[in-house]
């Protein structure tokens, strides 16, 4: 296939056009900087193309000739910086995927896969595990983000392709591993975490995925012709305490004993999100990570297991690699050309 990826930088786009690649795959890549393609997609083969997902005129015309298109850029870690971002959340994630959508149907694009999240499903009152179909909780649509792919999903639905062209949802869980320059909230807490920064463990938990399990199967999704499905790419559910007691490990460093409490975790959560505004920086423990963690919401990989073959790494070596390419790629990490859209 010829496949153009959006947010071919981030976290789950740079893994993407790698496993894209390494099947023989033609890939175009959207990127905003030039500069940082050229550190995280070096040697790759990938055709770069530098554009702006609010202006997807711009750079439409790569769309020519491409048989799938894999979106998976979206505007989320700049979210939990202090300020109002419902613009740039409605922009990005909602007008700008529609209008991609309606560019990859004009010129002829065979299949569409989009990114949106395990966030956008809730949890069963029985306390069983949510599925594709399951609602999003009220306390979920309080957090922008989640509400802005819940939203996005619905219009995403509504879209009528003019040409034949089939659309697919992928929804992974908390992507963790390597290639997260960003870095997202998952990569700066192993990087918060193996720098001594923390004081002590957060409660709960949640489903967590490889970015490079979410990568192949969206491959599998890409090369496929079902109208209209979904699959949840979650991962499995690990605690806090696993996650950050396998970074310790890979970093060669005693695990943290105190374990905080959920009251003393919202509370710095509050403080934390205090002091980002008053620094302009971004909260250690942002207050809304912290509720979500707490609910502890499990949804299930098992369609994606059996129709998609997905499996999951156990969280030992996806963390272990996570800490490795920080260790091995400390001049990306210096780099001034982070941006606001990525996966």
């Amino acid at each position: 296939m010829r496949v153009f990826v959006t947010g071919g930088t981030g976290l789950l786009g740079n893994n993407l056009v790698r496993a894209l690649r390494s099947q023989g795959h033609a890939v175009s890549s959207l990127v905003r900087s030039q500069k940082k393609a050229d550190a995280l997609l070096s040697g790759t083969g990938a055709e770069i193309v530098v554009g702006d997902m609010r202006d997807v005129s711009g750079f439409e015309s790569a769309l020519a000739g491409i048989d799938a298109v894999a979106h998976t850029a979206a505007y989320f870690r700049e979210y939990y910086t202090p300020g109002n971002h419902a613009s740039s959340l409605e922009d990005i994630n909602i007008k700008g995927t529609l209008a991609l959508l309606a560019a990859a149907d004009a010129h002829g694009v065979r299949r569409f896969v989009q990114t949106s999240s395990s966030g956008t499903v809730g949890q069963p009152p029985d306390g069983s595990e949510a599925n594709e179909e399951t609602p999003a909780s009220p306390k979920q649509l309080a957090n922008l983000y989640f509400k802005s792919k819940v939203d996005g999903d619905r219009r995403i639905s509504a879209f009528v392709p003019k040409r034949g062209m089939t659309i697919a949802t992928v929804m992974p869980g908390w992507m963790f591993g390597p290639g997260d320059a960003g870095p997202t909230g998952a990569g700066k807490l192993i990087l918060d975490c193996v720098a001594g920064k923390l004081p002590g463990v957060p409660p709960g938990g949640t489903s967590i995925v490889d970015a490079r399990d979410v990568a192949s199967a969206m491959v599998k999704m890409l090369g496929r012709d079902v109208p209209r499905e979904r699959f949840l790419v979650a991962g499995r559910f690990y605690t806090l305490r696993e996650v950050l007691d396998a970074a310790l490990d890979a970093a060669g460093k005693k695990h943290l004993r105190f374990s905080i409490p959920p009251t003393l975790a919202l509370g710095l959560g509050h403080v934390s999100e205090a002091w980002a505004r008053l620094t302009r920086g971004t909260p250690m423990m942002p207050l809304e990570g912290v509720r979500m963690l707490l609910d502890e919401i499990r949804p299930s990989s098992a369609k994606a297991e059996r129709e998609l073959g997905a499996t999951f790494r156990p969280i030992a070596e996806t963390i272990f690699d996570v800490v490795a390419w920080y260790g091995a790629h400390a001049e990306v990490m210096a780099s001034p050309t982070r941006t606001a859209v990525t996966a």
